[in-house]
Formats: structure tokens, sequence, C-alpha cells
């Protein structure tokens, strides 16, 4: 599976929100899985949306072929926007599935690792992180994923704020020392979404 993570800046909120409605068009797109996404709960003008499709040669055919007229209702609604694709390289907990409905929020980790800990970042989010977040109340599923470069990201759907909060709080630190964290990654960036249920394809 592939998955996009696109992050943009909105300099028109209710633009950008009528705009994401038109993403509905999805559906019956060849290889589409689902799409969610919202609003950055530390900066409320950072929109983010998550979709995933099931191999990169249906993804391509939906950009040669439909995404310019889908996109084009958001047009000037923002600035800034990343786009990044990741394959999909584990679950976290059990089977993902590209549902939003029953999450509050979403958790974003982007990662880049030093070239030479690839393999042991990858083995301390299977070891140590996956079994983790797994066993917290309130986290229902997530995925692991790469991007060429070195990069990877964690994804992960909670049923409310507060329970991510209280995980975050009692064992992130320890979780990191335990997976030597640190000494992997070059660059971390991360971000908890408010998920927005009319963006949800």
């Amino acid at each position: 599976m592939l998955v996009k993570w696109i992050r943009c800046a909105v300099v028109d909120r209710r633009g950008f929100e009528r705009g994401q409605r038109k993403w509905a068009g999805l559906l019956g797109e060849p290889g589409f899985r689902g799409q969610g996404g919202g609003w950055s709960r530390a900066r409320p003008e950072i929109a983010h949306v998550f979709a995933f499709w099931e191999s990169r040669a249906f993804y391509d055919s939906f950009m040669a072929r439909s995404h310019d007229r889908l996109a084009a209702a958001q047009s000037g609604t923002y600035k800034d926007m990343q786009v990044k694709l990741f394959d999909h390289r584990f679950d976290v907990k059990t089977g993902f599935e590209p549902k939003f409905a029953d999450a509050d929020v979403a958790r974003v980790a982007h990662c880049r690792v030093h070239e030479e800990r690839v393999e042991h970042f990858a083995l301390m989010q299977e070891k140590v992180w996956n079994p983790a977040m797994a066993g917290s109340p309130g986290m229902l599923r997530g995925l692991f994923g790469e991007a060429p470069g070195h990069e990877f990201l964690v994804l992960s759907l909670w049923n409310s704020a507060a329970e991510h909060g209280k995980y975050r709080e009692e064992r992130v630190e320890r979780l990191g020392l335990r997976a030597q964290t640190e000494a992997d990654v070059a660059a971390l960036t991360g971000d908890v979404v408010r998920l927005e249920p009319t963006w949800t394809v």
C-alpha cells in the first residue's frame, strides 16, 4: 500500500474545507483505499491529509488523469504544500485499514534516520514502540511507512486526544531511551491532528 501525506498552511479556511469535500470524487478511482485528515492541534492553520492507494501504479495513473480536476476546487486556499509518499512497511497493532470514522485524532511522526542506523530504527519500531503503542488504551491502529532517503512515517489513530496525551506523558521518554531513538534519528517532526469527519473519503 502507498501512503500519501500532504501538509499545507491554509490561508482561506472556509474555501479549503469546501474544496476538501470535493475529494469525495476519489470514490471509484481504481486502487483508491481511503483518505482522511484534519487540522493541527498545535498550529490551527496547518492542515494534514492522508491518502491511501493500493499501489504506486494506481496512484500514478490517478495523478495523470483525475487529480488536477479535483484539486482545482482548493486552488488559492493554501500555501507551502508539502507532499510525501511512503510505502507501507508494517502495521502498528492489528491489520491497518484506512478508516477514520472511529478516531478523534491522528499522530504523525516523520523521521529522517542516519543511513547506518536504518535497520536498528526499524527493528526498534517493531520490538519497542509497536507493542507499547498497541497496548495503550485508546490507540486504534497505525502503520509504519518508508520512503527513499532513509525517511519514515509513523501514523497512529487514537479514539481521543486525552488518551494520546496520557501515552505521551507516561511512556514516550522511557521508550525513546530504550529504543536509542536519539542515536538513530537525524531529524524528527511530528504533529497531532484533530480529524475532521467531513474530510473522510
